[in-house]
């Protein structure tokens, strides 16, 4: 797959290249594609679970859904944790947060400042994780009146507009890089998540960017006077 994603990649650069070519070079030049490692959504047994609100539900504006998640983000050495909010209708990552640990927190801050920014949710959605279940998150949605609905355990479909960022950043920006520290990462991931909400088109949105769907949804033209 990933030779296939390169081979694509030097054709747009007008480098014409077989798959399997690019393949050879790859194991010559020890590349290999790095896949899901770390268990991001290892449930704790003593947490309450909530249940899934979303069956049914058209999501058509923003700050209806959002969604969150954790994934891995391999380094030189080791890897490191990333939590993004994502706003479900349009696609757009709200806020997001580099973790070298598996807790609550990160999340926590990434909320908060997603809602600062932009008001809270009516929904939040996230899977079984012990880090989306602990009370300290809980507590964060609670307190700004958020219902909870968690997916199914292994249902990743159930969040599948987060697990299509995932894929997203990782064979756009991750895979293409090998970052030395914590702090290239995050620079990296930036400018990387500035592109996505300002420049890169989506299909589900009829070609609009992330920024475009949200603030025109979240703030529609007036009608004009008749």
């Amino acid at each position: 797959m990933l030779a296939r994603l390169l081979r694509d990649m030097l054709r747009l650069e007008m480098v014409v290249v077989g798959r399997k070519h690019v393949s050879t070079l790859m194991k010559k030049m020890g590349i290999e594609a790095l896949y899901r490692k770390a268990n991001t959504s290892r449930r704790n047994q003593a947490h309450r679970i909530y249940p899934y609100l979303l069956r049914g539900l058209i999501i058509d504006r923003p700050n209806l859904v959002w969604a969150m998640d954790t994934t891995y983000i391999p380094m030189q050495r080791g890897f490191v944790y990333l939590s993004a909010v994502l706003d479900w209708a349009t696609r757009r990552v709200l806020a997001w947060r580099l973790s070298n640990t598996l807790t609550a927190d990160p999340c926590v801050e990434a909320l908060d400042e997603a809602i600062l920014k932009y008001g809270p949710p009516e929904i939040m959605s996230t899977n079984q994780g012990s880090q989306f279940t602990s009370s300290v998150f809980i507590k964060a949605l609670e307190q700004h009146s958020i219902e909870i609905s968690m997916d199914g355990k292994g249902c990743w479909r159930d969040n599948v507009f987060v697990e299509r960022l995932w894929k997203s950043v990782k064979y756009e920006e991750v895979y293409l890089h090998g970052y030395d520290t914590v702090s290239i990462a995050r620079l990296a991931l930036s400018r990387y998540f500035d592109f996505y909400n300002r420049r890169r088109p989506h299909s589900t949105l009829d070609g609009m960017t992330p920024d475009t769907a949200y603030f025109t949804l979240r703030h529609p033209p007036l009608a004009a006077a008749a």
